[in-house]
């Protein structure tokens, strides 16, 4: 702009000094006829005598000029004009732009802010037992973010085309703020990028989280119903569905209890149960679960003098229980696939721990449960030797690992949990050579007993 102003200047200043030179020059008016006269200044003390140049040529060639002149300086004009509202409209299109991209900043800071504050907030709710709303889909946020990168890379190639015209009209747009529109929005595009990158990542751990409190949900759900169901179908004549208990008074082949339900396939499991017994050597099979291929998939035995022991897919691991004292005792049993660790517990108290049990192995699903008997083969084939003697109750299965607490407060008869997967019910229990079924309320006995 400066350049062009310059110019114009020296224009004018050229026109004007031509102009000057000529102002001793006075023409005749062109009404009148006949001859013309032309005066001529003369300065003062000059000789009037000296012939006087005709100044009619000068006049008459002094015309042209100075319309082309006049002509010239109304197109510096025109254009200084032009440029000047170029200039305005492309510094009221940079400052728009500027504003945009200081908005768009603040809002991804923003953004960044309010999903950390949210992810904190899902983590401090996470656990609990409730089917609110799903947190908001991402996907606006990121559709949003997308129309704005767009509108700005309209709006630069908008500038861009402003610059090729103010080059042509002679105006130049600085490079520099060219470069600094591009240096921000390739930083703009970046943290676009980085920002659409976190929000999928958010959307992949919210849907993971989803549907694992949707699957836990289900699960209660379906084990309620069930639990409903075997309730509503049982006609049990005792004062409730579990308060009973089997009697497997002799060390028989075919004096046993059978669950109806099978197992699903497992990645952890925790059996509890109450047991009476004083039978020696050993209290025999408390329970056995064989599966087509492998009748020792989960085993509770205590043989001859062994220690109890533990077997899943007929590994073995000894428990550092004692029951046989003729009296009642809580004992639960909990293991996990992961590295095959197990946990014995007895009265509440766990008393031992172990891993390498069958480690990575899956509980298949599909086979029997048997209450008093080592199968041989699936739900028979049964050795007297390893039979149970005693009496038992309050058999219940989860397909994972309890708390301590939870163990704890059925143990002390401050809490009952039917087993999410086999539930102590006396519609699920059937016996079989002689085994009986009699009332019991499991913490009086125990009392009694104490």
């Amino acid at each position: 702009m400066i350049t062009t102003t310059t110019t114009l200047a020296l224009g004018l200043l050229y026109v004007y000094a031509l102009l000057g030179s000529g102002g001793r020059v006075a023409r005749a008016d062109p009404e009148a006829k006949g001859s013309r006269f032309v005066c001529t200044a003369v300065p003062p003390g000059a000789d009037i005598s000296c012939p006087v140049e005709s100044t009619s040529n000068r006049v008459q060639s002094a015309s042209p000029h100075e319309d082309e002149f006049r002509s010239t300086i109304i197109q510096l004009r025109e254009t200084v004009l032009q440029q000047k509202e170029t200039i305005v409209s492309q510094q009221g299109t940079i400052k728009e732009l500027n504003a945009k991209l200081s908005r768009c900043e603040a809002a991804a800071a923003q953004d960044a802010r309010d999903s950390k504050a949210r992810a904190g907030a899902r983590r401090k709710e996470y656990g609990k037992n409730t089917m609110g709303d799903l947190p908001r889909d991402p996907t606006e946020t990121i559709e949003q973010l997308g129309k704005t990168m767009q509108t700005l890379k309209d709006r630069l190639e908008n500038l861009e085309q402003q610059q090729q015209r103010a080059n042509v009209s002679g105006a130049a747009f600085p490079s520099e703020l060219r470069d600094l529109l591009k240096r921000r929005l390739s930083d703009l595009e970046s943290q676009l990028l980085r920002r659409v990158s976190e929000l999928e990542d958010e959307k992949s751990q919210l849907y993971n989280e989803t549907a694992a409190h949707r699957q836990r949900t289900e699960n209660t759900l379906n084990s309620l119903l069930e639990r409903i169901t075997e309730l509503e179908r049982s006609n049990s004549a005792f004062k409730s569905p579990e308060d009973f208990k089997i009697s497997l008074p002799l060390r028989t082949n075919y004096l046993y209890g059978r669950i109806k339900k099978s197992l699903p396939e497992m990645y952890a499991f925790t059996v509890c149960m109450w047991l009476k017994s004083s039978a020696s050597p050993g209290i025999g099979t408390p329970f056995s679960y064989g599966v087509p291929g492998q009748a020792n998939e989960i085993v509770l035995i205590e043989w001859g003098n062994n220690p109890i022991e533990l077997l899943v897919n007929d590994k073995v691991a000894q428990l550092p229980l004692s029951v046989s004292d003729g009296r009642w005792h809580h004992i639960c049993i909990t293991w996990t696939t992961r590295d095959g660790f197990w946990e014995a517990y007895q009265d509440g108290e766990r008393l031992g721990t172990g891993e390498n049990l069958a480690p990575w192995h899956p509980i298949k699903p599909g086979g029997v449960i048997i209450l008093g008997q080592e199968q041989d083969i699936v739900g028979g084939r049964f050795d007297a030797t390893q039979a149970f003697v005693g009496e038992l109750s309050h058999f219940n299965m989860w397909d994972r690992v309890l708390r301590p607490i939870d163990i704890s407060g059925m143990a002390n008869c401050s809490a009952y949990m039917p087993g999410n997967v086999v539930p102590w019910v006396d519609g699920n229990i059937e016996v079989f050579g002689g085994a009986t079924k009699a009332a019991l309320e499991i913490c009086e006995d125990r009392l009694f007993d104490s």
